[in-house]
């Protein structure tokens, strides 16, 4: 294994490089999950999920959904089987309060 910027070679696999400090290993990316919103819901957050996975508007995806509905009628029958089969986002445990402490 070399170093991409100063062409150390190292013999096992390493994370940083110690001469110039560049990272060896790309980082890897946390892969997006398609599930329901808690914090954007109008009805079952399915729209709100859908919008986050994709990086659109909530607003611009409820108006698809809509269109769909309205367009024969499937996107009511893919919202519920959405709402059924989308797992809901796990809630977001808040970090404990440092308590103050008592002097004296």
């Amino acid at each position: 294994m070399f170093c991409p910027q100063c062409g150390k070679e190292y013999a096992q696999q390493v994370n940083f490089c110690c001469q110039c400090g560049v990272a060896m290993v790309a980082p890897t990316r946390r892969r997006k999950q398609l599930m329901r919103s808690r914090t954007d819901e109008k009805i079952a957050g399915v729209c709100g999920g859908f919008a986050e996975y994709f990086d659109m508007d909530s607003t611009l995806m409820r108006l698809l959904w809509l269109a769909l509905v309205l367009v024969g009628g499937w996107g009511l029958l893919a919202y519920i089987i959405a709402w059924i089969v989308m797992p809901e986002e796990p809630v977001a445990e808040a970090a404990p309060a440092a308590t103050p402490s008592k002097a004296g």
